[in-house]
């Protein structure tokens, strides 16, 4: 594996690499360089220096490319899943889906290059004029997250290349060959030189010093709510625009007239996706009491029959690493000194064979979890959830909003009334309901509190990367008047 500066493969500038690990098996599936700071220059410098000439080829021009990319990527997608499948530990649909999410969105993006349009406002009178049109930001830094590390990347690079900007990506340590293989997708569908550069190395080392960069515009980044803080706060002296998305912590509910066969099936996917590695999974169960008991043997039965091991042949795969796996057995721990009851779940699978050093865990529910837990304040990042009654739409609507952060959230009910009334009071920036995810490439991907700063996708999506500038002019062709400026200055 290589990193991509200016056009050109090369190893790092100190030859140093780090291993990754199959989340899996355990075992070290290969190694990638550990960029140093002087490979972020140069990969900053060649983005810099080839901005000019990438938005003058015109958006028609651009998403040709992007276009091309996108039928490379649909030719050799199932290289690419077994990648997802191999480095992150995803299980066959899993990783399918992933890979009709980066072939959707590059042919969303792609789309816009006829629709990013500007406005004319007349000004003080019919003959001065104000020409509003956006233009791109610059240099962008796009920090791309393990959890779907396909997906997250198309997200970025489709409308930060749409729209004129030039690229530096660095994906986590975690992903790196995922990512190494659609930017080959990308070199091969004709992106410029210097338009597209690719890094990889240790947050720690390189990190930092790749946000503050005096000469980026806009920092694009997918991760845990700490590393947004210090993003903010290392960007702040250069002011570069920030499209951070950080933690979630979904509540799911399930009302006392919901289609309870439908809620449980979607509390699968929205809790145990991707084993519970996600922004918008279900992180608090909240059951009403009339239903509680009924709900609950329900979700208990489906979890003691759910596969664990092999991603081939399972219903849910490994954890990312053994950091993860101890994280997750830490919150576990710490309900149980609580007093908290497990109601399934709560150790890791024994496994034999090849698998018997993967990092998995079994899923997980707590019950009758109380409002302050770690288990209902803290993102989990697992397959670990806490559950409680409720037996009002207020109190409902009060816990699922008593959260730090304010992404994606779950109602299951066929009153329409509380449809409405939740719509609006349930302070998440995405309310699914009777439904579950994922997102849409059309919906605007943001959210509340520490969730983080501006989204993804959609329109609204597109025009964080775009800069409106205003052109102001005057073609009456008449003396001008100043009243601040004395006539008989003028010669």
């Amino acid at each position: 594996m290589k990193l991509l500066i200016d056009g050109q493969w090369s190893d790092a500038e100190n030859n140093e690499t780090l291993n990754k690990y199959n989340p899996a098996t355990g075992k070290i599936m290969g190694t990638f360089p550990s960029a140093s700071r002087k490979d972020v220059d140069r990969a900053i410098d060649a983005a810099e220096e080839s901005f000019e000439k990438w938005g003058e080829m015109g958006s028609v021009a651009r998403s040709k490319i992007i276009y091309r990319a996108k039928e490379l990527i649909v030719k050799s997608r199932k290289e690419l899943e077994e990648i997802l499948m191999n480095e992150n530990g995803k299980i066959p649909v899993e990783a399918r889906q992933e890979v009709d999410g980066v072939i959707d969105q590059l042919q969303y993006y792609a789309e816009f290059a006829r629709k990013i349009t500007g406005d004319i406002v007349e000004g003080d009178t019919s003959f001065r004029k104000i020409f509003q049109y956006k233009v791109p930001s610059g240099v962008v830094v796009a920090l791309t997250p393990w959890n779907f590390p396909a997906a997250m990347v198309a997200r970025k690079l489709a409308p930060a290349l749409i729209t004129g900007n030039t690229v530096v990506l660095k994906p986590s340590s975690d992903t790196p060959f995922t990512a190494e293989w659609i930017v080959k997708k990308f070199v091969e569908a004709g992106v410029p030189r210097g338009t597209l550069n690719f890094i990889t190395g240790k947050g720690s080392e390189i990190g930092d010093y790749i946000v503050s960069h005096k000469k980026v515009s806009v920092v694009t980044m997918t991760g845990s709510t700490s590393t947004g803080q210090r993003i903010v706060s290392k960007t702040s002296a250069n002011m570069a625009k920030l499209i951070l998305e950080l933690g979630g912590k979904a509540p799911f509910m399930v009302w006392k007239d919901a289609d309870l066969k439908n809620a449980l099936r979607s509390f699968l996917w929205a809790k145990f996706w991707n084993t519970g590695q996600s922004c918008i999974a279900a992180e608090r169960l909240y059951v009403h009491e009339q239903v509680s008991e009924k709900f609950m043997t329900m979700l208990v039965k489906a979890l003691k029959g759910m596969k664990i091991g092999n991603p081939l042949t399972s219903d849910m795969g490994p954890l990312i690493n053994k950091s993860a796996l101890e994280i997750t057995e830490k919150f576990v721990s710490e309900a149980e000194t609580r007093g908290t009851k497990i109601l399934s779940g709560g150790k890791r699978p024994q496994l034999s064979g090849e698998f018997q050093n993967g990092y998995f865990y079994e899923p997980t529910v707590f019950g009758d979890v109380e409002q302050d837990s770690d288990l209902f304040q803290e993102e989990v990042f697992g397959p670990v959830i806490g559950s409680a009654t409720v037996s009002d739409e207020d109190e409902l609507i009060a816990k699922a909003n008593d959260s730090k952060y304010g992404l994606a959230s779950y109602l299951f009910t066929s009153d329409h009334n509380l449809i409405f009334k939740a719509s609006e009071k349930i302070r998440f920036g995405e309310v699914y309901i009777n439904m579950p995810g994922p997102e849409s490439s059309q919906g605007y991907h943001t959210g509340f509190r520490l969730t983080g700063q501006a989204g993804e996708g959609s329109k609204y999506g597109i025009e964080e990367y775009l800069k409106l500038k205003n052109v102001y002019v005057d073609y009456s062709g008449s003396q001008l008047r100043i009243e601040t400026v004395r006539e008989e200055l003028i010669q």
